[in-house]
């Protein structure tokens, strides 16, 4: 007789640059989840104003409702809260760049605790390429660090997150978070990013 397969709760981070489809992989994962009637929570920063508040909304028009969350979330007590009115099988959380050190700490702690997987998606780094302080503790911390992969124009993986201008140039100057769509953003190789900002660099001191 096979020995029974016991599967573990883990945290997992699903990173990317912008544009690769992580609400997509999110919103398909829990309707994988919801077809095997299972339940989920699904969560989204408050900070994403792109699209409808409230919801997790993909490029292709893919869309679901979700709990928001702020940087004074806390969300241990969010979860632990709705368990105790129905059984809950994953929690799914968008825009993970955007948690606190403590939030990524207290989702691990519902993960050790209540032995449930936490899927989180988000960017990795931000327009200049520094990590976000969520997406640096989620490296940390979690066991699965899975990559979801886009291409820059010249056909390269894209890792950057360029940040525009008006006129379409690189920013390379500004605050950490600012959000935008493809009109504020592009996902770029590292060759073409530092070839972008080293040009850009040269238009500031001219």
């Amino acid at each position: 007789m096979a020995p029974k397969r016991i599967t573990v709760a883990k945290l997992y981070f699903y990173y990317a640059a912008m544009n690769a489809g992580k609400s997509t992989v999110l919103l398909q994962s829990a309707y994988n989840y919801r077809e095997r009637g299972m339940n989920v929570m699904l969560l989204t920063s408050a900070i994403d104003d792109r699209y409808q508040k409230g919801k997790i909304t993909s490029r292709i028009g893919l869309e679901s409702q979700a709990e928001l969350y702020s940087h004074d979330t806390d969300l241990f007590q969010v979860i632990s809260s709705a368990l105790k009115d129905k059984k809950l099988d994953c929690v799914l959380v968008d825009e993970a760049q955007f948690l606190t050190e403590n939030q990524v700490k207290q989702l691990a702690q519902i993960v050790d605790q209540f032995k449930m997987p936490v899927l989180t998606y988000g960017l990795r780094t931000d327009f200049r390429g520094c990590l976000f302080p969520g997406s640096l503790s989620l490296l940390a911390l979690a066991e699965e660090l899975i990559e979801i992969k886009t291409i820059c124009r010249c056909s390269r993986k894209a890792i950057m997150n360029a940040r525009l201008d008006e006129k379409g140039q690189v920013v390379t100057l500004g605050n950490q978070i600012e959000v935008g769509g493809n009109n504020r953003y592009e996902a770029m190789c590292r060759a073409c990013y530092m070839q972008k900002s080293l040009n850009e660099g040269k238009n500031e001191s001219t």
